[in-house]
C-alpha cells in the first residue's frame, strides 16, 4: 500500500519530508520481513510474492530518493533536529543496497560529468558527516552502523574511480584527491580509535564490526599504488593526509602504510633527482601532528626501520634516504620530548625542549619553524618574568632582519607584527621591545648596545632626530642606573640528572643554572625537584658511577659553582667603578668552577693547611650565561689538583681582594656600617682570632719543606710577596676604620692597631716593605673602584721608578666660562681621559720630581726580598750610579718580585709612613701577572 504512494510523491517532487518518513517505515517492515519471513502457513507464498514486489519498487525509487536525501542533509544545519533523522534514513537506504544496486545506480547516470558531480557531492557529504558527528560519542552502536555503511559505499565508489576515472583520457585529479581526503578522514575519526575505549567495549566492537581502520587503510594503499605515473601530481599535497593516517596507533596499519612515504620519495627523485618538496612537507606536517598528540616512540622506530630498509634496496637513494630518515627521527625525538612536558605546571623543561627544537630548525635552515618556536620560548620566559632571557630570545629574530625597506618574507609573529610591512619597521619594533625587557631584567649594558645601534640608524640612515633624542635619553638613564641602582649578582648551580628514569634531553647530563635574585640554594633545590617527586637527591658532589647512571630510577645532584670571569683587556690598568666591573664577574660567563677539598698524606692536627689539597672541576657550557635560557648543558669538564701551597696563594689573593673590596665600599659610601670591616680586619691582624698567616709560615717556609719540594721555590716567594702586599692594604683599612669607629668601639680599634703594629714590624722585617700609589680622579667626587696595577712607565722620571702615595689637590671652583683656545681644549680633553690616573702628565712628572723623598731614593733602596730575609747571607749592594739607574731602571729602581710585580721593596730599618689612600690598581695588575 505504501510503496505506490511513495513512488508517486517522489515522481511529483512533493512532500520530501513525508517521503523520507514513509520510506523509513517501509524499510523497517522490509527488514523485519527478511529477518522473520513474510507469513505463516497458507499466507507464506503470498507473502513471498509481495516481498519480491516490494523489493522491485524499492530498487526503482532508490536513485531518486538518494539524491533527495543527499540534498536535504547538505542544506541542514548541524543543530537541526532533522539532521540525525535524515542520516539515519541514508544509513538505512545504504544498508539495503548490495553490489548490484550500486552498479545499476552508477550506470543510470546519462553522462560522465553527471556521475562525477554525484561522486564529488557524495565524497564531500560523507566527509562533512564524519567531521561533524551527528550522534553523541556514547551512541556507539549508531556510530558504528553509520561507519559500516559509509565504508561499504566508499569502497564501491573507489571501484568506480578505478574503472572510469583512472585512464589518461579520463583521469580526474580533484575527484581522486577528494577520495583520499575522505578515506583518511574516515580512518582517523574519533569513533574508530579503539584504544580510547575500555577493553570490554573494544572487544565487543571488534567482534561485531571488526577494525574498520585496517580495511580502509588497505584500500588507501591499493588506490595509491594504482595511480602509477600520476602519483607525482599528489606530492606534496597528499603527504599530510598520509602522515596523519600512519600516525594512528595501530601496528599493522602503520606497517602497511609507512612504505607509501618511500614510494613518494622515489617518485619525486626519479623526476627531479631529489625529494626536497616531500621532505619540506613532511617536516612541516610532522611538527603540527605530534604537537596535536599523535605519534609515539613505536612510530619513530617503525618509521626508521621501514624506510631504511626500503632505501637500502635502491642504491641511488641509500645515502640521501639515510640522511632523510636521520633528520625525521631527530625531529620526532625532540617533538616527543617537547610534547611530554608542554602541559606541565613547571615550564622549565618546556623551555629546554623548545630550545632544542628551534636549534634543530636553525641547523636544517627552516626559518619559519625556527621563528615560530622563538616566539613560543619568548612567551614562556615572559610568563615567568625571565625578562633577560626573553630579550635574548627576541634578539635572535631581530638579528635575522636587515635595516632595509625590503618586505617581510618570514611569517609574522607577535601582536605588533601585522602593521609592520618592512624589515626595518619590524626590526625597530623588536629592538624597542628588547630594550624594555633588558631594562626589566637589569641588563642595562645590553640595552645600551641596542640603543647605540638604533641611534646610529636614526642619525645616519633615516635622519630622524626626534627619535634620536629619545633613544639617547633612554641610553643616558641606563648609564645612570648602572652606577646608582642596586643590582645583586646571581648565584650559579650545577645540576646533574642521573638515571634512565629521566627524559632523553636530561638523562645523565649536567647543566649550569642561573639562579634568581636572592635565591637560596634550598629554595632552588625545592623548585628543581618539584617536577620529579620520586627523584632522590645525591649528597655527594662527585660524579656518580655506573650503578647510578644505568639504574631505572631518578637521581639529582645539585651544588653551587663559581663563575670564572673572562679577562677584559679594555679594563686593564684602568680605574673602573665597581658597579661596572661587578657586572662582568657574573655575566657573559661560560666557564664555572667547583672546588672540593680533600686530605692527602698524614693529617697534621696542628696545621691543617699543610695537607689541604683541592680538587677543582671546571665546567664549560654550550653557550654563555645569561642567554636564551637560564641554564645550559655542560659540554666539557676538566679536573685539576691544587696543592696546599697553591691553595694558600689563592687564599691570600682572595683575602687581599676582600680587603680591597671593603676599602672601596667604604670610600664610595661613607654611610656603610663598620661591622663587616671590623670583623675582616680583626680576623687578619689578631692572631688569637684566626691565626693569621703564621700557619703558612710553619707549613711552607721551613727549610725542610723546600728540601722536599724544590720546585715550589717560586710559589713560596709568591706567597711571601702576597703577605708583604697585604700590609699596606691593612694599613688603609685600619685608617678608614679609625676614622669611622664609634667611641664605644674605640678600645677594640686600639687593640687592633696594637696587633697591626706588631704584625707590620714582623712582615716588613722578614718580607720587605711595600708601598702603594694612589691618585684621585679629579673630574668629580664620583666614587672610583680601586684596582691594583699602576702603569709604571707613566710614573718613571729620569729612569727612576718608585711607588708612592699622594692625593690630588682639591678641585677648585669653576671660573666663568670664556672662549677656549685650541691648546686649552686639547688640554681639557687630555684631562678627561679615562685612564688609570686622572692627571696632567706634565704636572704629574713635575710633582713627582719635586717630592723630597725622591731626591735620595736610590741611596735608600734596599736589596730585594730574598736579600732582606733573615736567612740571606749577602749584604746590601752598593747604590748604582745615576747613569746605571737610567739605563737599567728595572734592576736599580725596582726589585723584581717573584710574582713579576715591580713593586718597591724597602728594608725594615725605617718604617714607612702609613699611606693615606691605597690604589687598588697595583694589586690587580699583580694578579694578572701572577696568573700569566
Amino acid at each position: 500500500t505504501a510503496v505506490p504512494i511513495l513512488r508517486e510523491l517522489i515522481e511529483r517532487g512533493e512532500q520530501e519530508d513525508a517521503c523520507i518518513e514513509l520510506l523509513s517505515n517501509i524499510l523497517e517492515v522490509l527488514y523485519r520481513a527478511q529477518k522473520h519471513g513474510a507469513g505463516e502457513g497458507r499466507h507464506k507464498d503470498r507473502g513471498d510474492a509481495e516481498l519480491v514486489k516490494v523489493k522491485k519498487h524499492i530498487q526503482l525509487i532508490l536513485e531518486r530518493l538518494l539524491h533527495t536525501v543527499n540534498r536535504r542533509v547538505i542544506v541542514l544545519d548541524r543543530e537541526n533536529s532533522l539532521r540525525s533523522h535524515y542520516v539515519a534514513c541514508m544509513a538505512a537506504i545504504l544498508s539495503q543496497m548490495d553490489k548490484d544496486h550500486y552498479s545499476s545506480y552508477i550506470k543510470a547516470f546519462p553522462s560522465r560529468p553527471e556521475l562525477m558531480d554525484f561522486l564529488m557531492e557524495t565524497f564531500i557529504l560523507f566527509k562533512d558527516l564524519i567531521g561533524k558527528t551527528v550522534y553523541p560519542s556514547d551512541w556507539v552502536v549508531m556510530n558504528m552502523v553509520q561507519n559500516r555503511e559509509f565504508l561499504r559505499a566508499i569502497n564501491q565508489f573507489a571501484a568506480t574511480l578505478r574503472e572510469m576515472f583512472l585512464s589518461n583520457s579520463s583521469f580526474e585529479l580533484q575527484l581522486w584527491n577528494n577520495y583520499f581526503h575522505l578515506a583518511v578522514a574516515f580512518l582517523t575519526q574519533d569513533s574508530l580509535q579503539l584504544e580510547n575505549f575500555s577493553q570490554a567495549k573494544r572487544n565487543s566492537i571488534l567482534a561485531k564490526y571488526g577494525d574498520m581502520r585496517a580495511t580502509i587503510g588497505t584500500a588507501i594503499r591499493d588506490m595509491w599504488y594504482n595511480l602509477g605515473h600520476r602519483k607525482i601530481e599528489f606530492i606534496p599535497g597528499m603527504v599530510g593526509p598520509i602522515l596523519e593516517m600512519t600516525l594512528v596507533p595501530e601496528l599493522e596499519l602503520r606497517k602497511s602504510t609507512i612504505p607509501i612515504f618511500f614510494d613518494m620519495m622515489l617518485c619525486e627523485y626519479q623526476l627531479t633527482e631529489s625529494f626536497s618538496r616531500f621532505e619540506d612537507e613532511i617536516l612541516h606536517k610532522l611538527d603540527s601532528e605530534v604537537e596535536g598528540g599523535r605519534g609515539d616512540e613505536q612510530y619513530k622506530q617503525l618509521f626508521e626501520s621501514i624506510l631504511l630498509s626500503c632505501c637500502r634496496r635502491h642504491p641511488e637513494l641509500a645515502k640521501p634516504g639515510e640522511n632523510f630518515v636521520a633528520l625525521v627521527t631527530g625531529l620526532l625525538e625532540r617533538l616527543l620530548d617537547y610534547r611530554a612536558v608542554m602541559n606541565d605546571e613547571n615550564k622549565t623543561y618546556s623551555m629546554s625542549c623548545t630550545v632544542n627544537l628551534l636549534n634543530f630548525y636553525k641547523e636544517i635552515d627552516r626559518q619559519a619553524m625556527y621563528i615560530r618556536y622563538l616566539y613560543k620560548l619568548k612567551d614562556l620566559h615572559i610568563s615567568y618574568e625571565n625578562y633577560t632571557e626573553g630579550a635574548y630570545t627576541l634578539l635572535l629574530h631581530a638579528r635575522l632582519l636587515k635595516w632595509s625597506d625590503e618586505a617581510n618574507t618570514a611569517p609574522m609573529q607577535g601582536l605588533h607584527s601585522p602593521s609592520l610591512h618592512t624589515q626595518r619597521q619590524l626590526k625597530e619594533a623588536l629592538y624597542n621591545q628588547i630594550i624594555d625587557y633588558f631594562d626589566q631584567g637589569k641588563m642595562w649594558e645590553e640595552a645600551i648596545h641596542i640603543c647605540k645601534e638604533l641611534a646610529e640608524q636614526y642619525e645616519s640612515e633615516v635622519f630622524d632626530y626626534e627619535m634620536l633624542s629619545d633613544i639617547l635619553q633612554r641610553e643616558a638613564k641606563f648609564y645612570e642606573k648602572i652606577l646608582k641602582m642596586l643590582r645583586p649578582s646571581p648565584d650559579y648551580f650545577a645540576v646533574g640528572y642521573y638515571g634512565q628514569g629521566f627524559p632523553t634531553f636530561l638523562r645523565n647530563k649536567v647543566f649550569i643554572y642561573r639562579g634568581k635574585e636572592y635565591e637560596r640554594r634550598e629554595d632552588f633545590e625545592m623548585r628543581l625537584l618539584s617536577p620529579f617527586p620520586n627523584a632522590e637527591k645525591l649528597k655527594s658532589t662527585s660524579p656518580p658511577g655506573q650503578d647510578i647512571t644505568g639504574s631505572p630510577g631518578q637521581y639529582i645532584q645539585c651544588f653551587t659553582v663559581q663563575p670564572v670571569e673572562e679577562a677584559k683587556v679594555r679594563f686593564k690598568d684602568r680605574s673602573i667603578p665597581e658597579q661596572i666591573t661587578n657586572f662582568y664577574k657574573a655575566n657573559h660567563v661560560q666557564r664555572f668552577s667547583y672546588s672540593r677539598p680533600f686530605r692527602k698524606g698524614p693529617k697534621d692536627p696542628a696545621n691543617e693547611f699543610a695537607t689541604m689539597w683541592i680538587e677543582r672541576t671546571t665546567f664549560v657550557t654550550a653557550y654563555p650565561l645569561p642567554g636564551i635560557l637560564r641554564w645550559f648543558v655542560v659540554t666539557s669538564t676538566t679536573t685539576t689538583i691544587v696543592s696546599p701551597l697553591e691553595n694558600a696563594i689563592e687564599t691570600m689573593m682572595k683575602t687581599n681582594e676582600k680587603i680591597m673590596s671593603e676599602i672601596n665600599r667604604h670610600q664610595n659610601d661613607p654611610s656603610l656600617p663598620i661591622n663587616p670591616l671590623s670583623m675582616l680586619l680583626n680576623g687578619i691582624v689578631d692572631p688569637a682570632v684566626m691565626g693569621g698567616f703564621a700557619k703558612y709560615e710553619t707549613a711552607f717556609f721551613q727549610d725542610s719543606y723546600l728540601q722536599e719540594h724544590p720546585k715550589d721555590e717560586g710559589n713560596i716567594e709568591k706567597l711571601k710577596d702576597l703577605i708583604a702586599w697585604q700590609t699596606p692594604l691593612l694599613a688603609e683599612g685600619i685608617r678608614i676604620h679609625g676614622r669611622k669607629v664609634t667611641e664605644d668601639l674605640r678600645p677594640f680599634h686600639e687593640r687592633m692597631e696594637q696587633c697591626f703594629v706588631q704584625l707590620r714590624a714582623k712582615v716588613e722585617s722578614q718580607y720587605g716593605v711595600r708601598e702603594m700609589v694612589c691618585f684621585e680622579d679629579r673630574r668629580s667626587g664620583r666614587p672610583r673602584s680601586m684596582a691594583w696595577g699602576p702603569d709604571w712607565d707613566r710614573l718613571s722620571h729620569a729612569g727612576d721608578r718608585r711607588v708612592l702615595c699622594t692625593e690630588a689637590p682639591p678641585t677648585p671652583k669653576p671660573a666663568p666660562r670664556t672662549p677656549e683656545s685650541e691648546d686649552c681644549r686639547n688640554e681639557r680633553k687630555e684631562n678627561r681621559s679615562s685612564t688609570l690616573f686622572g692627571y696632567r702628565r706634565k704636572d704629574l712628572c713635575q710633582s713627582i720630581s719635586e717630592l723630597p723623598e725622591l731626591k735620595d731614593e736610590k741611596r735608600r733602596l734596599s736589596c730585594n726580598m730574598s736579600e732582606s730575609s733573615p736567612g740571606s747571607s749577602e749584604g746590601k749592594q752598593p747604590p748604582p750610579s745615576r747613569e746605571a739607574a737610567g739605563a737599567q731602571p728595572s734592576t736599580a729602581g725596582l726589585s723584581p718580585s717573584p710574582t713579576g710585580f715591580g713593586g718597591r721593596v724597602k728594608s725594615a730599618s725605617k718604617a714607612p709612613p702609613l699611606p693615606r689612600k691605597i690604589s687598588p690598581t697595583v694589586y690587580e695588575t699583580f694578579l694578572e701577572q701572577s696568573d700569566a
